[in-house]
């Protein structure tokens, strides 16, 4: 019944609020906004309210844990969180007694809650939970019993949190996994219209190379989060139901897909040059906007867990485009449409499994999806992290990262806590520390990027703040706005920071009139607050132990030359006619998928930062354009030899795929990176009687391939060349 009248209201609506509704971050919305009110309601039954506002406070701590992942990593996560918060609380109670021990312990415990960072994102908000009960602590004034008291409480809360979040996951264990999956099929249906665009001779082509990487970004993020919550649940629920299979390998084919769309890549401005008077550019655009339509209708029916029938059948815009594919072949220039052709075979590749997507979800047969889900080896492809505590000590240096990250929060936020001593605007003058902690990031441009939210959307929050207040004086209608505000405060929180926040300042504001504090001093109070906050934390990310992108760029660097050349191994291996195994290959794929959206995420970073930290960027732009044309060509060769049972490539072929290797092994090398050997058979390398054979059409485009990607590791090694004289 509930679904019938979510399906009645939504049908009223745009597609894009149907798909927020339906979204992994609303669903997120509602489920700490109900975990965090309602032991607060439940007690105000009871007339105890402050009761209530310390469960809650609890719960708001353990919902910073509750982030997507598997269940098991929440539970464990959540299990440590509370008894880190009651630890807290007990230790922050007495320490309050005296300035100085409040002080030391401050900047001890954003130290090290800050440095849990080396054990991944879920261990540093497991610390973030630690920091947020030693905040709300701060402003206590309680005795020695009561301290005990209220730290129970708060424990209660956290535990009462856990248990609801829990519930959730166990009653639809993939229903978390399956709205990350719809988001990412959208992800790479906008990474589709990019690619589309190529073929728009008005686009231009270094900027659409900047929105690709930019989007290429988003689908590799969130395929590591599908793979990471799918087949870790898949392992920990220890069942395989139809529906989980079907997720799975719904899955394995968008992974497919969107190395088939990479593979759609080829030198756009000869393409242009060549076939723009043909009318066939114009085509292939509009059937890849098509497919990306039905991309989206596609990652919809994921969502809402709805069937549907295709939108179009593309199979007669294929045909269309075929017969137009064949006319640019037959022109006076003699111009080869053998590239067209490539360009038409990977289409219909893309077709067939989008096809194959809507038949998983309306087959009422589960023999085929169980036949095909068997070769899949889920393990393989899921990552562990280790928690041993030599990788805590180890990190005990200068030269870490998460060292200075650590190093810098415990100063500036022992600097804050002075500055509210110093000179207090109130009694909420720990939300300077709360903004401090917020703010600050491993990263300038990261925490710069966050202090411009956070004032933003804290002045904007203010402002709808102070509106409400004074115009609704009905207590019901404040709630029931105040339950709105909750709601897009948590929903946004992951999805838009600044709306996150302009949906938090009012229902804070809100909620504390309910407790009693009211009056427009404390908006006052909240948004200096901020800006002293801000300020700070401006600052410190500047001048205190700062970390530069250019510091870390030749990591991610390495790690990308690594992956690509690891992946084109395989191709070679393949072409050598040794045995390619598919989990393999596919491992190799997935690290280049990862590795290349790291190095982008890392350039996007420094393109924030200061211009004189800037080192080398124009070289790092190219290195970043450039490994994502070679990762494309890899993976066009590989699109062109699945299902192929082919002899063994011709020698030309095979030596250029050694000097490539060659090439990037050696640019590896340059930045203290690991290199792999391609050994291949003398005899197939100098075979002098297959190289005096004439070239098959094939062929003659595969050495054509293999030569400009001999031509781009080339490029790879200049521009890595200069980056490394620049950062030395």
């Amino acid at each position: 019944m509930a679904q019938s009248l979510v399906q009645t209201i939504t049908d009223y609506q745009p597609k894009e609020v149907k798909t927020f509704f339906y979204s992994q971050y609303f669903a997120d919305g509602l489920r700490m906004t109900a975990g965090i009110l309602l032991p607060a309601l439940s007690a105000l039954y009871f007339n105890r309210l402050d009761i209530g506002f310390t469960l809650s406070l609890g719960a708001a701590c353990m919902s910073v844990i509750d982030s997507p992942g598997p269940v098991l990593h929440k539970r464990n996560a959540m299990t440590i969180g509370n008894a880190l918060i009651f630890l807290v609380a007990v230790i922050t109670g007495f320490a309050r007694l005296n300035p100085i021990t409040l002080g030391i312990e401050i900047a001890l415990f954003c130290f090290l809650f800050s440095l849990l960072i080396v054990y991944g994102n879920r261990a540093a908000s497991v610390g973030t939970a630690g920091l947020l009960a030693m905040i709300f602590m701060i402003s206590k004034e309680l005795t020695y019993v009561e301290i005990f008291i209220f730290s129970g409480i708060l424990l209660a809360g956290g535990i009462w949190y856990m248990l609801f979040s829990l519930l959730f996951f166990r009653i639809r264990p993939y229903r978390a996994a399956q709205q990350i999956l719809g988001e990412n099929v959208a992800d790479i249906a906008q990474f589709l219209r990019v690619k589309a665009d190529f073929y728009d001779a008005s686009t231009d082509i270094d900027d659409n190379y900047h929105k690709l990487v930019t989007q290429q970004i988003k689908v590799s993020h969130n395929q590591d989060n599908v793979r990471e919550m799918l087949f870790k649940t898949r392992v920990n629920v220890k069942e395989s139901t139809n529906a989980s299979r079907i997720l799975v390998l719904t899955f394995v084919d968008l992974v497919d897909m969107f190395e088939q769309i990479m593979a759609t890549h080829y030198d756009y401005g000869y393409i242009r040059q060549k076939f723009k008077d043909t009318g066939v550019l114009e085509s292939i655009n509009k059937l890849l906007h098509k497919m990306a339509d039905e991309l989206d209708y596609v990652g919809f029916m994921v969502l809402s867990n709805l069937r549907y029938k295709r939108l179009t059948d593309l199979n007669k815009d294929l045909e269309a485009l075929k017969i137009k594919i064949d006319e640019a072949g037959n022109n006076p220039d003699g111009t080869s449409n053998l590239v067209l052709k490539k360009i038409l075979i990977n289409l219909r590749d893309l077709n067939q499994k989008i096809h194959n997507i809507y038949d998983y979800y309306n087959s009422s047969s589960s023999q085929l999806l169980f036949e095909k889900s068997n070769d899949i080896q889920i393990s393989k492809f899921v990552s562990h992290q280790e928690y041993a505590p030599h990788i805590f000590f180890d990190n005990l240096t200068l030269g870490s990262g998460a060292f200075k990250h650590a190093l810098r929060v415990a100063l500036v936020c022992l600097v804050g806590y002075i500055v509210s001593q110093i000179f207090p605007l109130g009694n909420h003058s720990y939300w300077i520390l709360l903004t401090i902690i917020v703010i600050l990031k491993p990263g300038f441009s990261l925490s710069k990027e966050r202090n411009y939210q956070r004032l933003t959307g804290t002045i904007a929050g203010g402002i709808v703040g102070v509106i409400v207040l004074y115009f609704i004086k009905d207590r019901t209608a404040l709630f029931f706005i105040m339950l709105l505000f909750m709601l897009g405060t948590y929903s946004f929180i992951r999805l838009n920071y600044v709306i996150a926040v302009m949906f938090m300042t009012p229902f804070i504001l809100i909620m504390l009139k309910f407790v009693g504090i009211t009056g427009y001093n404390v908006v006052q109070e909240r948004m200096i607050d901020t800006i002293i906050g801000s300020s700070i934390a401006f600052i410190a990310s500047y001048f205190v132990f700062p970390s530069w992108e250019f510091e870390l760029i030749k990591e991610s660097m390495r790690d990308v030359i690594y992956a690509n050349v690891n992946y084109l191994v395989k191709i070679g291996n393949a072409l050598a006619g040794k045995p390619v195994d598919i989990t393999e290959y596919k491992l190799a794929r997935k690290d280049v998928f990862v590795q290349s959206a790291n190095l982008s995420s890392s350039f996007q970073r420094m393109t924030s930062e200061p211009k004189s930290k800037q080192r080398g960027i124009k070289d790092i732009h190219k290195f970043v354009v450039l490994n994502h044309i070679l990762s494309s060509y890899i993976a066009m060769i590989a699109a062109g030899l699945k299902g192929k049972s082919m002899a063994t490539a011709r020698p030309d072929a095979l030596r250029s795929i050694k000097k490539s290797l060659a090439v990037l092994n050696d640019t590896n090398v340059k930045l203290h990176g690991p290199t792999i050997d391609f050994k291949v058979d003398k005899q197939l390398t100098e075979d002098k009687e297959a190289e005096t054979l004439e070239p098959s059409a094939d062929e003659a485009l595969l050495k054509d391939q293999l030569n400009f990607i001999n031509k781009i590791s080339n490029d790879i090694a200049r521009a890595t060349d200069n980056v490394v004289s620049v950062n030395n």
